[in-house]
């Protein structure tokens, strides 16, 4: 019985400070959302200290809870393999606006509308390969600021 009133008492306290503002200092997390006072060293190192040890800041920021913002794009080692191995025919099929390399690096990014991806690709190609030798981590960058 006290292990339901004490998850009762945490979810009941995780959805009103869901509500809460994130802290420009120790961002989203677990800490940022129980520890609302941040008007000192102390209070934004406990805030910090929460959000490292409880390991929730990174879930959060990749699915978007625990007052964190959801990323548009989610890079990955795949993703990173794949540009790294497939660079000359993504940046071909971007110039054009679309290709079967393009759609597989958006399934890679977790992208939901791959149509939008392919016309942002191509719209701001100039901005994702910035030069002849652009590197592949430059391109991820890149896309992920066009993206963002």
């Amino acid at each position: 019985m006290k292990k339901v009133l004490v998850s009762l008492a945490a979810v009941a306290a995780l959805s009103s400070a869901a509500f809460a503002g994130v802290n420009s200092q120790t961002g989203c997390g677990l800490g940022a959302m129980i520890i609302k006072d941040d008007s000192s060293a102390i209070m934004l190192a406990l805030q910090a200290t929460t959000n490292g040890t409880s390991a929730n800041q990174t879930f959060g920021i990749t699915s978007g809870t625990s007052g964190c913002k959801r990323m548009p794009l989610v890079m990955n080692d795949r993703a990173a393999e794949f540009v790294a191995s497939n660079m000359d025919q993504i940046a071909k099929e971007a110039a054009i606006g679309g290709g079967e390399s393009v759609d597989t690096l958006a399934e890679l990014l977790k992208v939901e509308d791959k149509a939008a991806f392919a016309a942002s690709l191509q719209q701001n190609y100039n901005s994702i390969y910035t030069s002849g030798d652009v590197k592949m981590a430059d391109v991820l960058d890149n896309i992920a600021t066009v993206e963002g």
